[in-house]
């Protein structure tokens, strides 16, 4: 569909080995006002109305046109972040580093940036910095559509549509890399990773999640440049690993961080597991991606908690082992070992204490769910986390893990009524319960001395 959609205009530039600023008229593109949000398009005409350009940009115009249904629109502007403010009660300004405006529409949130332009030495350092590493500390230097173009990250990125006329600009052959299947780097791609290696990150997202390939000058230089990510503050990483993890291609984007040797930066303990072959890692977590996936596309309720959980379990299993070895009692062992890993992950990407203790709980499940005697059973299932906990459970039987048939008991447990889960309970036997104490021997009363 999308060549079909895409050749017509491409097969017109093909031929020309330098990329010129293209505009492609209505006619020969498939983006229709009727599939871009109609508070983008409120934004694009009262910038218009006010004077300025308004282009819709970036990865909402990309999937337009590769016949997706964006979740985000931008809009980017030859007006300043306050005149854009001035113009939209609704707004607010933010950032440091890289000044945006967000416009809300109730639940909705427009992203209006200004047009950026490249650094040079004479650039304020109230508006323009970088670090010894060549990293963007502050980018807030404004040009126009063709510098705002060239200062993207990657060619597929850089499509610019607009109202008037309804037609696409593109500065940097991003039609031509649609059709070819390609994420290309805008610009030198080793300077353009040292200004922000995030960039990295994306270009494996977005070849995960669109099915692309990254193009050869784009991915040669990740391996040597990865290291820079731990430059990258802890707070930022966390929202990166949720966007690799949690837009519904997880599963895919997974493999090209392995391959590219990025995963060492964002998850080490998972990277380490991986690569030592712990019991189920591999397995485990491609089953977790796998329904995670599953449940972005079913509009089902995903929490950063469980992504975790399943990240770091081989970790956890891990170091658990290991300090039993050392002569630790399992139930000190595991806590213990849920801590360290923890700990460990704190130190790389920052986790909100909400999402530390649902995954802690989620872990601690694991060895409470098989203790089912007694009133244990019906107390788990009135555990706020059970939810999770048992969907972990059947995860880990669904990677290969025999659990002697515990996820069916619990799935059966859920489905009858009352006296049916006494009964049930009741065929488990003695096995597991504590033992009673026996009544403590009364010491003799010392004999009165004559």
């Amino acid at each position: 569909m999308l060549k079909r959609l895409i050749r017509p205009i491409i097969s017109t530039f093909s031929k020309a080995p330098s990329i010129n600023h293209q505009i492609i008229p209505r006619e020969k593109h498939s983006i229709s006002r009727r599939d871009i949000s109609r508070s983008a398009l409120k934004v694009m005409q009262r910038l218009g109305d006010g004077g300025y350009e308004a282009y819709l940009v970036g990865g909402g115009v990309r999937d337009l046109l590769l016949g997706d249904h964006p979740k985000d629109f931008d809009v980017a502007t030859n007006a300043t972040p306050e005149q854009v403010k001035h113009l939209f009660r609704n707004s607010r300004i933010i950032g440091r580093r890289f000044k945006i405006v967000h416009v809300r529409f109730g639940r909705e949130i427009i992203e209006v940036t200004t047009f950026r332009d490249n650094h040079t030495d004479n650039a304020s350092a109230q508006h323009s910095a970088k670090s010894e590493d060549g990293m963007l500390l502050r980018d807030n230097v404004y040009g126009d559509i063709r510098s705002d173009a060239i200062r993207r990250d990657f060619t597929v990125n850089a499509l610019y549509y607009t109202l008037d006329h309804f037609s696409i600009h593109d500065f940097t052959g991003g039609l031509q890399d649609i059709n070819r299947r390609k994420i290309r780097v805008i610009g030198n791609p080793e300077t353009r990773y040292q200004e922000d290696p995030v960039r990295m990150l994306r270009a494996v997202r977005f070849a995960g999640k669109l099915d692309f390939d990254i193009e050869k000058n784009s991915s040669e230089p990740i391996h040597k440049l990865g290291s820079l990510l731990l430059n990258i503050p802890e707070a930022r990483l966390f929202e990166e690993v949720l966007k690799l993890f949690m837009g519904g291609y997880g599963r895919a984007v997974l493999p090209l961080l392995q391959e590219y040797d990025l995963l060492q930066y964002i998850l080490p303990q998972t990277d380490q597991a991986l690569k030592e072959d712990e019991p189920y890692a591999e397995a485990l977590i491609q089953q977790a991606l796998t329904n995670t996936d599953k449940r972005i596309k079913n509009n089902q309720r995903v929490t950063p908690a469980y992504i975790y959980a399943a990240m770091l379990w081989p970790s956890v299993c891990a170091e658990q082992r290991k300090l039993e070895a050392e002569g630790m009692k399992p139930v000190q062992a595991h806590q213990q070992a849920a801590q360290n890993v923890v700990s460990a992950q704190l130190r790389t990407t920052s986790i909100p204490k909400r999402f530390t203790q649902g995954m802690k709980e989620i872990w601690d499940l694991q060895h409470r769910l098989p203790r089912r005697q007694g009133k244990r059973a019906e107390r788990l299932h009135e555990h706020p986390r059970f939810r999770a906990g048992y969907d972990f459970v059947l995860m880990r039987e669904q990677a290969g893990e025999d659990l002697e048939g515990l996820g069916q008991w619990w799935t059966r447990y859920q489905d009858v009524d009352e006296a049916e889960r006494e009964n049930m309970v009741a065929k488990l036997g003695s096995a597991g319960q504590p033992r009673k104490r026996r009544p403590r021997r009364r010491k003799p009363k010392p004999k009165a001395q004559d």
